[in-house]
């Protein structure tokens, strides 16, 4: 099953799976993810041109072997 554009979820892995991304604040480029951007926009920062920052969830981290990762890929979300 395909997870959800902007779906966050927990994983016990050092690296954050092909087409997901750790939650820890980076900034990524708009051009290059606009598909995630329509969804979460600047919330976590950027400058809502070029740029939008993932969420920080470092610190939510309840082991240093587990770690918080957004889906970059996947099926878009819709409403209804």
């Amino acid at each position: 099953m395909e997870p959800f554009i902007g779906q966050i979820q927990l994983f016990p892995y050092n690296f954050a799976p092909r087409g997901w991304a750790f939650c820890e604040g980076q900034m990524l480029q708009i051009e290059q993810n606009t598909t995630l951007y329509s969804l979460i926009g600047n919330t976590y920062g950027g400058d809502g041109r070029t740029t939008f920052a993932l969420p920080d969830l470092k610190t939510k981290n309840l082991d240093d072997n587990l770690h918080y990762c957004i889906a970059l890929q996947g099926v878009y979300p819709s409403r209804g």
